[in-house]
This record gives C-alpha cells, sequence and structure tokens, in this order.
C-alpha cells in the first residue's frame, strides 16, 4: 500500500487508489429497487458499459442492455431474483444505442430488502473478456519468467526478493522458495552487495533502469570467481503503482576470459601485422623463408633457421616424410636444405639444439642439405607436426629454442626454429602460439608456390585432354590444329576445338572460347565441348546447337540448372559476376558430296577462307550473342567451298594481344594466309566437273556482300571456270529458297550420264531375272586394280585402299599420296601462321583449326531419286548391286542389298513423297534413304505373333551403325559399313537373328 493515514483496532485504511486484482479484472455493482429498476449504479459499472448513473438510473435495465430476443427471458430472470432467488449466469450485453452486442458479463445477483422491507436486488458484474486476458497474460508471464535461460529476481518495495526463477536457483542453489525474503547481501560480499544495494534504491526510486551492472562473485560449494550482468528495471501495477523491481542476471564469466586473452594477443597483433604485410610478397620459397626471419629477428628471438625438404626445391611430388630404422643415426628425415639463417648475436651460424647439426658436430651453413637424426628434437618435431620445447645446454649461449614445423594444408613443408639466448625471457605458452602462427603464415606462402606449380601444371594436362586426341581425320577434309596455352602467369583458359564426324560423311568443326582463365574456364570448357558433341550427334542444325550450348552456359552458373536459370534471368539483374559463364563460339557442318558448309556464330571471330590462287577473306556469318546470354536466336549461312580452299577457324588470342588490336591482327591473320609459303601448290588440277556449280554469280562491285535474304531470287549456276573474287565472301542464308534437288542420274545439257547406271528411264517394273548390269566404263573402268604399280598398297584396316581404288573424279578428288602432301604442307601452314603472328603475348590461349577441302569425287557418290512405287524397292537393290560391282565391293553387295529394301520398304509403306537413294564411299560406306515423311523411325522389339516390325532390328544388327535425322524436306534414314578388310564387323549368327522372333 502506498500510503496509510490510520489504524483503528488492527484495520488499515488506505487512502491512495486501490492496486489490486480488482484493476484488472473490471468488476462493477449496480443494486435493482423492487420496482425491478436500477435504483443506484456505481462508477466503476459507468466505466464498464460506458453510461452515467444519470442516463441509467430508474430504468429497466432489460430493456436498456439486452437484445430484443433476450429480453422475455431477462425479465422472468428479474422477476425470480425479486421473489428472493438468488443467479448467476453469464449475460451478453450491449451498450445503448448499439444494434449487436458489446459483450458478455458474468453476472451474480443477491436479493436484499430496502428500509421498508421491500425486495430488492445487489448485482456484481465482472468483464468476462477481462479475465479470458489476465489468464492468457498470466499463463505467457509464467512461461517466460520459468523457461528464460536467465536468472531472474523480482524485488518487493522493502528490496527483498519475492520471486525468482529456476535458473537462478540452479545457480545459486535450493529450492525457488528458499529464495523468498533474501536480500543481495546473502549472495554477494559486502562491497559487491552494497554496490547492488544502492542501485536498486535508485531504480525503485527514480524509475530509471540500469543496464549491465557488472557483478563479481563465488557461487555456493565453489570457489571459482564469477562475473554477472544484470539490468533492473522498476516494474509496477495496472494502476501504474510502483510495486518493486525486476532484476535480469547473465553469467559473463566467459565473456571477461575472452578480454583478458585479446588483451594478451593485442600485443602480438604488430608482429603479426608485420608478419602479413612482409611474409609472402613473392612466389620464391627461398625468398619467403628470409621474410620470415627477418620478422621474427629480433622483434621475437634472438636466433632462428629455417630448413626446407630438398624435394620441395627440386619440384619432387614425392613426400618428404622418409624416416629410417631408429638404429640408423646418421639418417632419419628426408633431405632438407638449410635456406636461410639470421641473429642478432652473431654473424655466423650457431648450433642452436643438440643433436639437430651436422653429423660433423659443426653448424649447418647456409645451401647445406641435411637430415636430423632419428632420436633429434628437430626431427620429432618434424615426425609429429607439433612444436617441440628445447631448452639451452649447460654453458651455451642460448637459453631454450622453439622447433616449429611448418605445416601447410596439413603437408609439412619443413622446419623453422626459434631460440632466445641467455639473458632473455624464456619461451611462454603465448610465444609458442605466436610462434606457430608465423610459422603456419610462411608455410601457407611456400606451400602457395608448390601448389601454383602443381595446379598449373595439371590444369595444362586436364586442358589439353580435354582437345581431340592426336590428327583429327573427317571425310573430304585435311585437317591440321593448334593449341597454345597461355604463359604461367596467366594459368590457362577455356580455349577449345572440335571435329566430330556426323552421320552421311559429314563433318562437325568446332572453335570455342569460354572467357576467363583457369581451372573454372578449363572445367566450364569441357562441359560445353561435352555438350556439343552430345548436341552434334543428335544431327540438330547449327543454329540450334548454338541455342542448346546457350541453354546449357546459363545452366552452369545457376545450382538449379539451365530451365531454373532462364526461368530467373529476367528478375535477378544483380547476379554475382563471379557465377556467370560466358564463351563464343563457331560451329560448322561440311557435307563433302556438296562441298557446302553451313556455319554458325556465337559472338565468336568470323571464319577466314583461302581460295585456290585468292587472297584470305573473312566469312560474313552473323555474329550472334555470346552463350550464357540468351534472349537471341542463332542465323545460319550457308557457303559453297572450292575444292582445294583453305578454311580457318580460331580464337581471338591468336589475332588480339595488348600492343595488337583486333583489326590489326586480323589484317596479318589474313596476310599469312595469302602467302604463298602458306599454301604450296601441290595440288593437282582438278578433272572437269560433270556437275553444276550453284555457287553464286561474280558481284560486280568490291564492296563489302550484304547477306542474302529469304526475298532474294536464287542465283543461277555458273561455269566452273567463271572467276569468284569478293572482299568478303557472302554465304547464302539457310532462309534462302532452296532449290529442287537434281537427279544426279538424270542427263543434263551437255554433260554426258555417268556411264554404267541406268537413267530414269530404266525405271520400271521389276524383271524376272535379274538383268545383267555392265560394268561402268570411263574413269571408273580405267582404274588400276589394287597393288598395282603406281598405287598405295591396300592394306587391311587403311580406310579408301581395300578393293579397287577411287580413280581422281570431275571433282578434283586426290590420290592417297597427294593427300598425304596436301597433309603435310596444311601443317606446314599452320607452322608458318603461329611463327608469323605474335603468339607469344601470353594473355589468352590460341586454338587454330584449319581444313583444306577435299570433296568426295563424283564417282564416290551415288544417288537416284525413286518413284513412289512398289517396284522401286526391286530397281533400288539392282542400282546399288550396280554401284557396288563397280567399286568392286562384292563382298558387301549381299548385306547392303538387304538393308536398303528394308529402308525403301518402309519409306514406302510409313514416308511420303519420292525417295531419294544415295551410297557414298569413303573411309566407310554409307547408305542414305530420303523421303518427305517427318515421323522418325523408332526402334521396337516385335512381338512373336507379329508379321513384321524386325526390319530396323536387322539394320542395327547388320551394320556398323544407323540412324535417321530430319532434313529441311523430310527426313533421313541412314546406316553405315566397314570397308572389307577395314575392320567390318562379323556376320549375325544365327542366334542373334533368331533372337529377332
Amino acid at each position: 500500500m502506498s500510503e496509510i493515514s490510520g489504524t483503528t483496532n488492527g484495520v488499515v485504511w488506505q487512502s491512495s487508489p486501490p492496486g489490486s486484482i480488482y484493476d484488472y479484472i473490471r468488476a462493477a455493482a449496480f443494486s435493482i429497487g423492487p420496482d425491478g429498476l436500477v435504483d443506484q449504479w456505481s462508477r466503476r459499472a459507468a466505466d464498464l458499459f460506458g453510461i452515467t448513473a444519470a442516463e441509467v438510473r430508474g430504468k429497466d435495465p432489460v430493456e436498456v442492455f439486452l437484445a430484443a430476443e433476450l429480453r422475455p427471458r431477462g425479465r422472468r430472470q428479474v422477476a425470480e431474483i425479486l421473489d428472493g432467488k438468488e443467479w448467476t449466469g453469464l449475460v451478453p450485453f450491449r451498450i445503448p444505442g448499439a444494434g449487436v452486442a458489446h459483450g458478455v458479463a458474468e453476472v451474480y445477483v443477491m436479493p436484499s430488502e430496502t428500509e421498508s422491507g421491500e425486495r430488492a436486488a445487489l448485482c456484481i458484474v465482472v468483464d468476462v473478456h477481462a479475465l479470458q486476458q489476465i489468464e492468457t497474460d498470466l499463463a505467457a508471464s509464467q512461461a517466460v519468467f520459468g523457461q528464460s535461460p536467465f536468472g531472474f529476481l523480482l524485488f518487493g518495495t522493502d528490496l527483498r526478493v519475492q520471486r525468482t526463477n529456476q535458473r537462478f536457483a540452479t545457480v545459486f542453489g535450493g529450492a525457488v522458495e528458499e529464495h523468498r525474503g533474501r536480500t543481495v547481501h546473502d549472495y554477494l560480499s559486502r562491497p559487491e552487495a552494497d554496490r547492488m544495494d544502492a542501485s536498486l534504491r535508485r531504480v525503485l526510486a527514480t524509475g530509471e533502469p540500469a543496464v549491465d551492472i557488472q557483478l563479481v562473485g563465488t557461487a555456493p560449494n565453489s570457489t571459482d570467481r564469477r562475473h554477472w550482468s544484470v539490468n533492473l528495471y522498476r516494474v509496477h501495477s495496472g494502476s501504474g503503482r510502483p510495486i518493486g523491481v525486476a532484476g535480469v542476471g547473465t553469467d559473463v564469466t566467459r565473456r571477461h576470459v575472452a578480454a583478458r586473452e585479446a588483451a594478451s594477443a593485442r600485443r602480438n597483433l604488430a608482429l603479426l601485422n608485420e608478419a602479413s604485410a612482409r611474409i609472402g610478397n613473392s612466389l620464391d620459397l627461398e625468398t619467403t623463408a628470409r621474410e620470415l626471419l627477418d620478422v621474427a629477428v629480433p622483434g621475437f628471438c634472438d636466433l632462428a633457421s629455417v630448413d626446407l625438404f630438398h624435394a620441395l626445391l627440386t619440384g619432387e611430388e614425392a613426400p618428404p616424410g622418409r624416416w629410417e630404422s631408429p638404429g640408423a643415426e646418421s639418417h632419419g628425415s628426408a633431405a632438407l636444405r638449410r635456406v636461410a639463417f639470421a641473429s642478432a648475436v652473431s654473424d655466423s651460424p650457431l648450433i642452436t639444439t643438440p643433436g639437430c647439426g651436422s653429423r660433423s658436430g659443426t653448424p649447418t651453413a647456409v645451401g647445406e642439405v641435411h637430415r636430423y637424426s632419428f632420436h633429434s628434437p628437430c626431427a620429432d618435431a618434424l615426425r609429429a607436426a607439433r612444436v617441440r620445447y628445447i631448452p639451452g645446454e649447460e654453458g651455451s649461449l642460448v637459453q631454450s629454442t622453439l622447433a616449429v614445423p611448418l605445416v601447410a594444408h596439413d603437408s609439412v613443408v619443413g622446419l623453422v626454429q626459434f631460440s632466445r639466448t641467455k639473458g632473455s625471457e624464456p619461451f611462454g605458452e603465448r610465444d609458442r602460439s605466436l610462434a606457430v602462427e608465423l610459422a603456419a603464415r610462411a608455410a601457407v606462402c611456400i606451400d602457395n608456390a608448390r601448389l601454383y606449380r602443381r595446379e598449373h601444371e595439371r590444369a595444362l594436362i586436364l586442358q589439353r585432354s580435354l582437345l581431340p586426341p592426336g590428327d583429327p581425320e573427317a571425310a573430304g577434309l585435311d585437317i591440321a590444329c593448334r593449341y597454345l596455352p597461355g604463359n604461367t602467369a596467366t594459368e590457362v583458359g577455356g580455349d577449345w576445338f572440335d571435329v566430330i564426324e556426323l552421320p552421311g560423311h559429314r563433318t562437325a568443326l568446332v572453335v570455342g572460347d569460354v572467357m576467363g582463365r583457369g581451372l573454372r574456364a578449363a572445367v566450364a570448357m569441357g562441359e560445353l565441348r561435352t555438350a556439343v558433341r552430345t548436341l552434334a550427334l543428335l544431327d540438330m542444325e547449327p543454329a540450334e546447337v548454338l541455342s542448346a550450348l546457350d541453354e546449357i552456359a546459363r545452366g552452369l552458373g545457376s545450382p538449379s540448372g539451365a530451365q531454373q536459370a532462364s526461368r530467373v534471368a529476367h528478375k535477378s539483374r544483380e547476379a554475382d559476376l563471379a557465377e556467370v559463364y560466358l564463351a563464343t563460339c563457331v560451329y560448322a557442318v561440311y557435307d563433302p558430296v556438296t562441298r557446302r558448309c553451313t556455319f554458325a556464330n556465337a559472338g565468336h571471330l568470323p571464319p577466314v577462307l583461302v581460295e585456290p590462287g585468292e587472297e584470305a577473306l573473312l566469312l560474313d556469318v552473323p555474329p550472334g550473342m555470346p552463350l550464357g546470354v540468351g534472349g537471341e536466336p542463332f542465323e545460319e549461312v550457308e557457303v559453297e567451298l572450292p575444292e582445294g580452299a583453305l578454311l580457318a577457324l580460331y580464337t581471338d588470342g591468336l589475332v588480339e594481344s595488348r600492343h595488337h588490336p583486333l583489326d590489326e591482327g586480323l589484317r596479318a591473320f589474313r596476310t599469312a594466309l595469302t602467302d604463298p609459303r602458306a599454301r604450296p601448290d601441290t595440288r593437282p588440277a582438278p578433272l572437269p566437273d560433270t556437275r553444276p556449280d550453284t555457287r553464286p554469280a561474280p558481284r560486280p562491285d568490291t564492296r563489302p556482300a550484304r547477306p542474302a535474304r529469304q526475298d532474294d531470287p536464287v542465283p543461277e549456276p555458273v561455269r566452273r571456270d567463271t572467276p569468284v573474287r569478293e572482299s568478303v565472301r557472302e554465304p547464302v542464308r539457310r532462309d534462302a529458297p532452296v532449290p529442287e534437288p537434281v537427279r544426279r542420274d538424270a542427263p543434263r545439257p551437255g554433260l554426258p550420264r555417268r556411264p554404267g547406271l541406268p537413267g530414269p528411264e530404266s525405271f520400271g517394273p521389276p524383271q524376272t531375272a535379274r538383268p545383267e548390269i555392265p560394268r561402268p566404263q570411263g574413269p571408273v573402268a580405267a582404274a588400276r586394280p589394287a597393288n598395282a604399280p603406281g598405287t598405295p598398297s591396300a592394306t587391311p584396316g587403311t580406310p579408301g585402299t581395300s578393293g579397287a581404288p577411287v580413280a581422281p573424279g570431275p571433282r578434283g578428288a586426290t590420290s592417297n599420296a597427294a593427300r598425304a602432301d596436301l597433309s603435310r604442307s596444311l601443317e606446314d601452314v599452320c607452322d608458318h601462321v603461329l611463327n608469323t603472328l605474335d603468339t607469344r603475348h601470353g594473355e589468352d590461349d590460341i586454338a587454330l583449326l584449319m581444313a583444306r577441302v577435299q570433296g568426295l569425287p563424283a564417282e564416290a557418290v551415288g544417288d537416284w531419286v525413286l518413284p513412289r512405287e512398289p517396284r522401286s524397292v526391286g530397281r533400288a537393290r539392282e542400282l546399288v548391286r550396280a554401284l557396288l560391282t563397280s567399286w568392286d565391293l562384292q563382298a558387301l553387295i549381299d548385306t547392303v542389298e538387304l538393308l536398303v529394301s528394308e529402308l525403301v520398304t518402309n519409306a514406302l509403306r510409313y514416308g511420303e513423297g519420292e525417295i531419294r537413294l544415295r551410297l557414298l564411299r569413303d573411309r566407310t560406306l554409307v547408305c542414305e534413304v530420303w523421303d518427305s515423311g517427318l515421323v522418325q523411325p523408332r526402334r521396337r522389339r516385335a512381338r512373336d505373333t507379329d508379321e513384321g516390325g524386325r526390319g530396323l532390328q536387322l539394320v542395327g544388327l547388320m551394320s556398323a551403325a544407323w540412324g535417321s535425322r530430319r532434313t529441311p524436306r523430310g527426313k533421313t534414314v541412314w546406316f553405315e559399313l566397314a570397308l572389307p578388310g577395314a575392320g567390318a564387323p562379323a556376320e549375325p549368327t544365327v542366334d542373334q537373328l533368331l533372337s529377332m522372333f
């Protein structure tokens, strides 16, 4: 109670506002007279209901506070009460003027009598919502109070403990109830208790909280000094009257211990800062060791020396921890070299540790290779990788020594010895920690130099392993390639090239560059290269390959992959650039039959084309966005490459450096390719061509050519002897109108039909007996047999040499010997380009891929268009038999006839439009069947009762490879067979054939 005015007969009268539970429960009282009307109305009732006594006195409480539907029942209850019956219940009430119930009140009605003896009633009302809120608050308060991890105290106005929690009782012992009534003097020493008491009185008087009061004391049954941080604040009743002081205490002993340790470490901070600034400024091992001693002497010790494992200095990767038997006193540790020594008391080396000198007992000189004996303290420090304290000998200048192993990344690289002379302070525990820290920093710098050299070599090995092994081979192309890594300062980069064989003797040429250097770029390059090979095997168009590769590149920096990266690409523009993988790439697909090459470019430098006798030209391939940017489609262009032309794909490291801008480098590159030394005239003269050339007509001016548009007319064929010379060669876009395919066996004006092959007029009903097809005349008939004089011998396993060799055809094909000369000359071209340009700048990797065009000769291609009728199956067998006979491949006739029958039959049954049959001979034999249908064939296992469905199984079983691909006008189904004697697969066994049924 806040104020006492007097006491009468032991009864205390309070003159201040009440501070009890009634301040919270919102209780009120009023009375009802004999007439059932309100005759008395308390102030609390006015506060609870919001109605003054004047407004409610003399009115029916049922009419005033109850809703209309509750009034009949309310009147019955009032009548029963006036008859002398008590009543208790929950009554919804409303404020006069409000249309709905305002709250629920618990009403206790007691009958009473007036002075005249009439019956009346006294009503006590409690707000139910207020009671429920009090229950909730009490439960929450108890939970916070009882579950708090901090000690909690509640002091009354007399500064005695009124309540505490379990955490406080755990620290000071006893049950929670036992602490009631105690003072701070029961827990703390007198000085600390007086200080705490003064703080309590000040908080109780002023109401200002006291924060972070530091107290020191001991807990019961313990001698350890503890530190507490106490916060005090005054608590009040519902009416605002102060009822005591609450305190929250936290044990901060560990914080004080850490502060003392920090103060001790602060004394060594200056030395460590100096070590950080001076150690590791170079990647030289000896220099780093000398920098360590410059820091340690004389600031930390008087003498110091550094020994490193000899294998570490010579670059060997063998583990240095080789130990001999304990009996071999002259050996123990692996060989070490003394690389540095420093002294503040002597200019010459000293023996600082017993048993750690040379075998002759003399000090180890700088540069000397030595070993520590097995039982020496230094050898023990190296074995255990732990610091060893070594006291000085009697009469020695050295008082004590710390032998500290140089450990970096769990690897011991050497040993450092810190020594103090007599008269100096001996090494303590903190000095040991400082010595270990100094040695660790130096060891990390020493090991970094070793790891840098090792990781750089591994990165080079990794990147070279991701490049095509050996000399790539391709049908209709002579390939030469070069790769030059950056220097040791720039590590490795993400440049790569690849040569991928595609169906139909086509070849994909790829050159790319991942932005950045190091293992990150090399790994990204490997992923992209693998993706390119995978996409290429799916036989996708070049633009489609780059689009899919762009999605993959965007997914490399996202943990959720490319799909997630594409979804969030437009939402986040603040991504970490370190996680963004960008790359440039040019992808080309070359067809040796038509000598056409389709290009798609993703931000890469344009290819360079050198036609025979002409200057080098930059192909006008539209540059798309780099891989990893996304959002833009890629364009394709198609270029017909002349026979003997030279195509060069390269990366920017070849033509651009810090001292040579890109334009200057491109001019130098073109000049090097145009140089006659780069174009040795070893190519034989081409024979007359039997097929029209679809190369565009020459342009009247020499301005850079505009790429062909979709609405441009298709250029008319021109003669092969028409000169074509442009400053920038104009390719044909893939979206331009494609001319109708020309039947290879159809007679053409001015051109003789290929001898020995039936013309279109021969297509008719199948004969009852297969007619004798004459062997072809002309160049094929004139071909020399195998092992003839002047012809390379037919060696099994050598492509293109089994059976009768193909004579040079109209497309200028060359003999094997001539091709070998061209291959050697192409290697010379690569060497000439690299020797001419500035390739030693070391700023970026260099990748160079060069290809000389050697299209398939006409005699190596059989191409027919078959009508869509059943007899075309027999006709196809006749055509391939005749051509294989002319090629002297009789061993393959039966297999090819069977497989061609299956593919042509499938084209008739499931395809659309005319059927095109093509047979190609190079290193292998490839057969292709074309039609206009878009449905791809699907290989399946036929059921036992099926009469068909085994054709593709037969094709897959008897061929070396087979597949299908989409074309702009339909699809192509193909199979491939090895030439006889060139690793041809064995004939299928009976069990394999029966497994299809």
